[in-house]
């Protein structure tokens, strides 16, 4: 029996969740490590069964489908959790696709570092978007980190991770379905997870592809994103009580906000590519400075269900 489960939220993206799925059943090296790949699906309809039930036969390890119905990014990563006593938990997103090496290679990190949270580089695709915005976007979709494998400061988002559950993952739901529709619920298990002097790990060669469907490649979505970035350290200071942090953060943002909106104008009026670069900088200081409740922006959950159905043709 193995010592890993692979956890896999997926919300009606049928052909990505296969592409997915596919490049796990592909993985090298972990044969007997795997004890199940999890999917959980976060749609009402239950509309990823029949992309599993395809797939099955071809799964080299236990594929379990496991509904959750009620739409929330928190409440997705839960259900997957309570499918599986694992003591490692490994988090691959349904518009990711992995290299062959990535889960051997996240495994490996994290014996040599003793992280309790480790997280590999992603390469951004954006195929769907325009010309002039598609280098920043696939930069902006993507990740990138030290060119060795080593422990680091700072943790990085889900997909792409692999997490010791007796401490990164305490309890039976240690993500919080208060963030189901905003998101953030990586954010606040980490910042718990380094308060009690928890580690993070980096694992250079654990390689994955992040595809951007069609009505996420927009400026306005990730700007939305960069927006809801930057809320994120001051939402932490604030959940703390550290009010001096809240001030700090709230201060960086507002120069941030004067330095990189100015920057954005100029570079506006002569049509460069590079304004999104500084739109997004622009979007993370506005963000620290607009970090209360009733200005998160929401992007799981009923909102996306809400976006995927304006997107169908």
């Amino acid at each position: 029996m193995g010592d890993v489960a692979v956890i896999v939220p997926t919300l009606r993206r049928p052909e990505s969740l296969a592409r997915a799925l596919r490049s796990l059943f592909a993985q090298t090296g972990v044969g007997d490590r795997v004890s199940a790949v999890v999917v959980v699906d976060n749609d009402p309809l239950g509309s990823a069964a029949p992309t599993v039930e395809a797939l099955h036969r071809l799964s080299p390890w236990p594929l379990t489908y496991v509904p959750a119905p009620r739409p929330g990014v928190a409440t997705a990563r839960n259900a997957g959790l309570a499918a599986t006593d694992a003591p490692l938990i490994a988090f691959l997103d349904d518009d990711e696709a992995a290299s062959p090496g990535w889960l051997a290679a996240l495994i490996e990190a994290q014996a040599d570092t003793g992280a309790d949270a480790v997280f590999g580089p992603i390469t951004g695709r954006a195929p769907d978007a325009a010309p002039w915005l598609k280098p920043w976007l696939e930069r902006f979709f993507g990740r990138a980190g030290p060119p060795r494998t080593q422990l680091i400061d700072h943790p990085f988002g889900c997909g792409n991770s692999l997490m010791m559950r007796a401490t990164a993952l305490p309890g039976p739901a240690p993500f919080d379905p208060g963030a189901d529709q905003a998101g953030g619920e990586d954010d606040a298990l980490f910042a718990a997870l380094a308060a009690r002097g928890g580690r993070f790990g980096w694992a250079a060669d654990a390689w994955v592809e992040e595809f951007a469907p069609a009505h996420r490649a927009t400026l306005g979505y990730a700007l939305s994103r960069a927006f809801a970035y930057g809320q994120g350290p001051s939402q932490t200071a604030a959940a703390a009580r550290d009010w001096a942090g809240v001030a700090r953060w709230m201060a960086i943002g507002a120069a941030q906000t004067a330095v990189w909106g100015a920057a954005s104008a100029v570079l506006t009026l002569i049509a460069s590519p590079k304004r999104a670069e500084m739109y997004d900088r622009t979007a993370r200081g506005v963000g620290k400075l607009f970090w209360m409740k009733g200005f998160e922006p929401h992007f799981y959950g009923a909102r996306e269900l809400a976006r995927l159905d304006a997107a169908k043709p």
